[in-house]
């Protein structure tokens, strides 16, 4: 399962995505995750899966590559749903004793799980399709009228940008701990909830040390390169809205507004 998770990588290609600005990303990426939560019909969320699925073959992604990254969250989404399905009261389906299923929890549970796949494929769509160096500048450049109120907008956009850049670090780090320990007879699989969670402790104090151990040769590189943060820094590419930036946009308003319209219309 740590090998399925995908977030934080970068999938090189030269689409529209990927040559958008990504000012323009990120801000989309926000906008359409609000909007996720604006769709309240079943028709709705059928466009705006159409829409993702549009931007996916778009972008050139694979396909597998994002499935594979909602692997990891089924479990969450049926818990949650199935949460959902006996906890919400309404017209019931069927009952037993004190468990109750009603059509409202079984409509909110499905609605549920589609918001929570569109948000991850959306965000994740963000650092498919964006370079980690892009992807701080972007964020500065966002946060750059906090500047004003001695806010260190560079620092923040760094901090974040290098942890979301270090997950599928760590992921691989974990991976390769987890098959040295079950190579020397660790068992991960068997035993109840405890025991596993007890398993993993082998685990988690290599892994710990890696990563400070990485985060010191980062610092010891960033030193080296007289990185002193952003005073006194230049970039070698300026970000610059282009054409490509106004076609996303556009594209994405118009979507957002015919999906709006046709929410209230009958079929």
């Amino acid at each position: 399962m740590i090998r399925d998770i995908t977030i934080g990588q970068y999938v090189p290609g030269d689409s529209l995505l990927h040559k958008s600005d990504p000012r323009t990303k990120i801000i989309l990426t926000f906008v359409m995750m609000i909007f996720i939560f604006l769709i309240k019909t079943y028709w709705g969320y059928l466009l705006l899966t159409l829409f993702t699925a549009l931007m996916i073959v778009t972008s050139n992604v694979p396909v597998k590559f994002i499935l594979k990254g909602l692997k990891p969250v089924i479990f969450i989404v049926v818990f949650a749903g199935v949460i959902n399905m006996f906890t919400i009261g309404g017209r019931i389906i069927f009952e037993f004793g004190f468990i109750k299923m009603t059509y409202e929890g079984v409509d909110m549970a499905v609605k549920m799980a589609i918001r929570l796949f569109l948000l991850i494929i959306t965000a994740s769509m963000l650092t498919y399709t964006t370079t980690p160096i892009a992807l701080t500048d972007g964020i500065e450049k966002l946060l750059g009228p906090l500047k004003r109120i001695r806010v260190p907008v560079h620092e923040i956009a760094m901090m974040m940008t290098i942890a979301l850049r270090f997950i599928p670090t760590l992921l691989e780090e974990t991976d390769k701990i987890i098959k040295a320990q079950s190579s020397r007879g660790a068992d991960f699989d068997s035993g109840n909830m405890v025991e596993r969670a007890k398993s993993f402790i082998p685990v988690l104090i290599p892994l710990f040390i890696s990563a400070f151990r990485r985060a010191d040769e980062l610092a010891t590189a960033m030193e080296a390169r007289c990185y002193r943060g952003s005073e006194g820094r230049t970039r070698m590419k300026q970000l610059r809205l282009t054409r490509y930036d106004f076609i996303t946009s556009a594209i994405t308003a118009v979507f957002m507004a015919w999906v709006l319209a046709m929410q209230y219309m009958v079929f």
